[in-house]
């Protein structure tokens, strides 16, 4: 048993600190305590990132339940530093519009455990204990604005919408156990040996269905705009970060470890929501004039590029999907960062059209802006390009060469969207100016993110052969 929880220390070790931290601020000084709880938080979260990192081979607990395997350490790490930048990057702006509750570090702590919980998933009692950990604290989080209507609305829609995705997960387990006889990951695999039954099929068809409403795949995005719009801007960066990387990891999980040996009947659905997923982001971003929205619509098809490497059904697929959601997670921090600092007399601003000119009045932020922008939309030389390039290679490798076809159109319609911007930017009407720059934090934090889009071409600053190790792990 204490070897069990040895290999659980991490996730234990922070469930503990979210525990004591709320006592502790309940029984202090509450919202007073709740900047100093946000950057402690974020410490916690990188010196756990460090001590995840630091270890190696495969260890398996509580019976097969729990596997601490080069794969999940890979996505945990990354989890953890994006949680750590969005709560540092959000301290100030939150405090500034009295959003700043003690329990929102809390929340974000509760919810990161169950994404840790999520990637190491072994089984199908766990996958759900930690998908269901992650989505209640993410509901009370998008509502946290309690006098907006908008942020109460985007709390209630996320939390319908889930508790329907769940559901279906559930319905999907259950299929799943009935038919294998077992929840565990080595049983279910070991029983599709000899095929898969119909019933085991529907069991897997309703389970991806749910991941997809984790992941934001379409057709089960439909509350992705609303959340992002209606949630404050910092838990919008928050929503468009760790959780993708820990629901793509349980995706990733579940279909290798439990259904590995029968690529053939899910590789076809996971390449059919990969294509609805990016020309669905793509085509309907085109229209939206707010940044928030149209982001929620660049991850819908970001989404999409990610299921391309998995859809792939080998380890190079899984490892393209490992350097693709490092690579966007990065851009995104980048990218909110900017948005956290759009403001106009202290009150935040969404509409893009707000950027335009904005190159004369703070041409530094802008160069940044427009780097980002060109990863996102993966121009090379940029970084973001090479993530698109593995996905994309992935597939073609993989016997999928229309995917690949499809990807690259996608990519193509999306790249309007972005130079939209950088046209409003540069070369748009002169309008009245947004705030000068504010937080020094956000300013880092923009520059840090454009700076490695452009110097990460050199050698991905390691990832790919981490991402290799962490693949090969999984995919056996």
């Amino acid at each position: 048993m204490s070897a069990d929880l040895a290999i659980a220390l991490p996730e234990i070790m922070l469930a503990l600190y979210a525990m004591a931290a709320l006592m502790g601020a309940v029984f202090t000084g509450k919202d007073q305590v709740a900047g100093l709880l946000t950057w402690l938080t974020g410490g916690v979260f990188v010196l756990l990132a460090l001590w995840i990192g630091t270890g190696d081979g495969t260890h398996v607990a509580f019976a097969g339940s729990f596997v601490d395997d080069g794969f999940a350490r890979f996505a945990k790490v990354t989890i953890l530093l994006a949680a750590a930048a969005v709560l540092v990057m959000s301290q100030e702006y939150m405090a500034r519009r009295g959003l700043l509750r003690f329990e929102y570090p809390i929340l974000i702590a509760l919810a990161t455990v169950g994404m840790m919980v999520m990637v190491s998933a072994g089984d199908l009692i766990t996958l759900y204990m930690g998908l269901e950990l992650q989505s209640l604290a993410l509901y009370v989080v998008a509502a946290i604005r309690r006098d907006s209507a908008r942020s109460t609305e985007a709390g209630l829609k996320y939390f319908v919408l889930g508790a329907l995705s769940s559901g279906l997960l559930l319905y999907g387990a259950s299929l799943t156990y009935g038919y294998a006889g077992t929840t565990l990951f080595s049983g279910i695999i070991a029983s599709t040996q000899d095929g898969v039954s119909l019933g085991l099929l529907f069991g897997l068809v309703f389970m991806l269905a749910g991941f997809a409403f984790k992941v934001s795949a379409a057709p089960f995005h439909m509350w992705t705009p609303d959340v992002y719009e209606g949630a404050p801007t910092p838990v919008t960066a928050f929503f468009a970060t760790a959780p993708k990387v820990a629901a793509m990891g349980l995706f990733a999980r579940v279909v290798f470890d439990a259904f590995g040996g029968v690529v053939g009947d899910w590789q076809q659905i996971v390449a059919f929501l990969s294509v609805a997923s990016m020309f669905l982001g793509a085509v309907a971003a085109i229209g939206q004039k707010n940044i928030k929205r149209l982001m929620a619509y660049s991850s819908i098809a970001h989404m999409g590029f990610a299921l391309m490497g998995l859809a792939a059904g080998t380890a190079f697929g899984v490892q393209a999907m490992l350097i693709y959601m490092a690579i966007y997670v990065t851009m995104n921090i980048g990218t909110f960062a900017f948005i956290l600092s759009m403001e106009k007399d202290g009150v935040p601003v969404t509409d893009i059209a707000a950027l335009n000119m904005y190159s004369r009045r703070e041409p530094l932020k802008a160069l940044a802006m427009l780097v980002l922008l060109f990863s996102l939309a993966g121009v090379p030389p940029m970084v973001g390009f090479f993530g698109k390039f593995y996905v994309l290679r992935a597939a073609y490798d993989g016997g999928l060469g229309w995917l690949a076809v499809a990807g690259v159109i996608a990519s193509v319609i999306g790249a309007f969207y972005y130079l939209r911007i950088v046209y409003f930017m540069y070369f748009g009407e002169e309008r009245e100016a947004l705030d000068p720059a504010g937080s020094p934090v956000l300013w880092g934090f923009l520059m840090a993110s454009a700076a490695m889009m452009v110097v990460g071409v050199i050698n991905l600053f390691g990832i790919e052969p981490l991402a290799a190790a962490a693949a090969a792990t999984l995919v056996n």
